[in-house]
């Protein structure tokens, strides 16, 4: 089956000495890996790996066979040029631990289109804006309403939010946050984009980060943190 469709870079692996099997969130078909063979042997080898970085957007045409094996570009090409995201340290380090994040997070070959675009859209503020300390933090809390254990914000003004049913509670349960993890986490569910920046100090964006760690771990199957997650901490101590 011929297809035409827009496709997030989720990782690139490098097969053997010249090829690539690189890991797709698509627009229409899902979780696809491809193989690109020769991808480091021709003379537009620099310009086909460029294709490959991190959760770049590109409009592809493939052959999907719908075996479960890898399927085939046929043609490639960028959809959405970055102009910052793949040159500044900060936004490239958030960028490797989001696409890390997709990468142990996304499993079925099922289209997803609202969260497709979420992302997409999430992707193209981040190119353009210099303020983003908190962007990785809204980013995860935000898939969670994708990957369907957002948190229920009913009974919001109760003390501790618990972890495991994803629930604020009167009462404090082994897998609760405390009093205070419960305000910052509170703080964040009411962050936008364009909120202020400063809202959080380090130290504080840390724990965010821990709580959301665990948080997906709880909830999704074989969910494991992310290799970049110690150079995302270190980038903004």
């Amino acid at each position: 089956m011929q297809v035409k469709t827009k496709a997030i870079v989720i990782s690139a692996l490098k097969f053997q000495e010249k090829s690539l099997i690189v890991k797709c969130f698509t627009l229409t078909h899902g979780l696809k890996s491809y193989f690109v063979r020769d991808a480091f042997s021709s003379r537009k080898s620099n310009q086909k790996i460029a294709y490959f970085q991190p959760l770049s957007i590109l409009e592809i045409e493939a052959v999907h066979k719908n075996k479960g094996t890898l399927e085939n570009f046929k043609e490639i090409k960028i959809a959405t040029p970055f102009h910052s995201i793949h040159t500044d340290i900060v936004k490239s380090t958030i960028v490797l631990f989001v696409s890390e994040i997709l990468h142990h997070s996304i499993h079925e070959e099922e289209k997803n289109e609202a969260l497709f675009t979420f992302i997409e859209t999430a992707l193209q503020w981040l190119d353009n804006h210099n303020e983003t300390a908190n962007f990785h933090l809204i980013l995860l809390l935000e898939m969670t309403k994708y990957f369907g254990f957002y948190p229920d914000v009913t009974n919001r003004d109760r003390a501790f939010f618990e972890l495991v049913e994803g629930v604020f509670s009167p009462f404090h349960a082994v897998s609760s946050l405390t009093e205070h993890e419960t305000l910052l986490f509170k703080k964040l569910i009411d962050l936008k984009w364009d909120s202020d920046q400063k809202i959080f100090h380090v130290i504080e964006r840390q724990i965010l980060l821990k709580i959301l760690m665990e948080y997906y771990s709880y909830h999704l199957d074989g969910f494991r943190k992310p290799k970049s997650l110690e150079v995302l901490k270190e980038v903004f101590a």
